[in-house]
């Protein structure tokens, strides 16, 4: 005897008394995704394109909600299929062996700007502030946009109650380009962080960069190169 296909289940159970029309297209958007016609990630497209509808009637904060699905969506697109979007770490992982907290206050909260209004931390880490991320490279079409991307910010460095952090990579490591790409670009800091508001922050660079020998710098002035004889003699 054969159990049952999961999808089967699902169909012959009671659909909830107030889901309605709803459940007809909840069970859809199920066989659609365990088909896996529409392969990854347009599967996530395909699940948060139909819970949208339902952010207005659930919650208050409708919006926000949406911007976290759409930034989820763009995380996902990073891993090659669903299975690696979801693996999760191994019983021997790293993780596994931190022990028990010694305090309430001993864990590290993960969460996206959009989530962290209200909330207020001791101590508050804000990654990735540069161009591109804050403000989005999405959302630089229009200047409201951007004046939403500023608030943003402005609610990201006001959940901080002691300590607040910015961090400003130097560069992002890519893949897909030439065997002779430099395997990275350059970031540039948030442009709505001046360089007027420098002062008011202590800056801290790590890995702290070694000073220069004066002795090998001056040794690398005197270096010339005749590049056109080089290339001559490559292709003589």
């Amino acid at each position: 005897m054969t159990a049952p296909e999961p999808l089967d289940v699902l169909a012959d159970a009671p659909p909830p008394p107030r889901a309605g029309d709803h459940w007809n297209s909840f069970l859809e958007i199920v066989a659609r995704l365990r088909a896996g016609r529409a392969g990854w990630p347009a599967e996530l497209e395909c699940a948060r394109l139909w819970y949208e509808p339902h952010l207005d009637r659930i919650y208050d904060d409708a919006v926000p909600r949406q911007a976290d699905l759409i930034q989820l969506e763009q995380i996902a697109a990073s891993y090659r299929s669903r299975e690696h979007f979801l693996t999760l770490d191994p019983p021997d992982a790293t993780s596994d062996h931190a022990g028990v907290p010694l305090l309430d206050e001993d864990y590290l909260v993960l969460s996206t700007i959009h989530s962290a209004k209200g909330q207020e931390w001791r101590s508050v880490f804000v990654l990735n502030v540069v161009d591109g991320c804050i403000p989005s490279d999405l959302a630089t079409g229009a200047d409201a946009e951007i004046d939403e991307e500023r608030r943003l910010l402005y609610v990201a460095v006001t959940r901080a109650r002691d300590e607040l952090h910015l961090i400003v990579p130097q560069r992002f490591f890519t893949h897909g380009q030439s065997a002779y790409g430099d395997r990275h670009i350059y970031a540039a800091r948030t442009r709505f962080i001046p360089d007027e508001l420098l002062g008011l922050f202590n800056r801290t660079a790590w890995p702290t960069a070694a000073a220069e020998p004066a002795v090998a710098g001056l040794a690398r002035q005197r270096i010339r190169l005749d590049v056109g004889a080089r290339l001559r003699n490559m292709w003589s």
